[in-house]
């Protein structure tokens, strides 16, 4: 937990955290990312649409509880970015599931 915050990993539902984990990997990529950008990246995991509802009202819930930050590009157009915190709990995620299935350190692809 991080105490800042007061958000958990446990607490987010799959499709806030899949959208931290989109956001975090077009950020690795580039610029920060637009709406739709995270909106094509989850489509193809998804292997279906995404209705526009239900991604900004869930960005917008991520940005209001500190694990996103979210920017205007123009008049239509918002930019994402994870947060310190959002680092954080992907992270000591990634590092809990890899313990479980025995990569520790080195052992990591």
């Amino acid at each position: 937990m991080n105490a800042s915050a007061g958000v958990r990993f446990a607490d987010l539902h799959a499709f806030e955290r899949d959208l931290l984990y989109a956001v975090r990997a077009l950020e690795r990529d580039g610029d920060a990312p637009k709406g739709l950008a995270v909106k094509d990246h989850l489509e193809t995991e998804y292997d279906g649409e995404i209705n526009h509802s239900r991604l900004y009202q869930n960005l917008d819930g991520l940005a209001e509880r500190g694990l996103l930050r979210k920017g205007k590009k123009d008049d239509r157009t918002n930019e994402y970015g994870t947060t310190d915190t959002a680092e954080q709990l992907l992270e000591a995620h990634a590092e809990r599931r890899a313990e479980a299935v025995g990569l520790h350190g080195g052992d990591r692809a």
